[in-house]
């Protein structure tokens, strides 16, 4: 028998509103604010923004805390994150609406809103 097991699932097929993918959410850290994202804009902890690998700059994500269950659909404008198992790294706003920002890690499902 062969078990294979891991951190993060893959993208998967579908159009809007399918589950995307599922695995570790984090946050941005304050020491950003304000510094260039790989899409050229500035991070503002303010805004619901987020950091794929591989989602186009401008797509929206749904995100949802399978911890609570609290959602929130942010815009891709940067790249990462680069820790395995970690799928999506979120504005300081979009954590807090998750409820996320004490545990700093949650597992999250991500829907496809919209790719540009």
């Amino acid at each position: 028998m062969l078990v294979i097991a891991g951190c993060a699932a893959g993208p998967r097929s579908g159009g809007a509103g399918a589950i995307y993918q599922t695995g570790q959410a984090t946050y941005y850290a304050d020491k950003f604010r304000g510094r260039r994202t790989a899409s050229g804009e500035r991070y503002r902890p303010s805004q619901l923004t987020a950091a794929h690998r591989a989602l186009p700059f401008g797509s929206r994500v749904r995100v949802t805390n399978r911890n609570n269950g609290r959602s929130v659909t942010v815009r891709i404008n940067d790249r990462g994150p680069y820790v395995d198992g970690r799928i999506i790294d979120l504005s300081s706003t979009a954590a807090r609406r998750l409820r996320m920002k004490r545990a700093g890690v949650v597992p999250v499902t991500l829907r496809l809103v919209s790719a540009d």
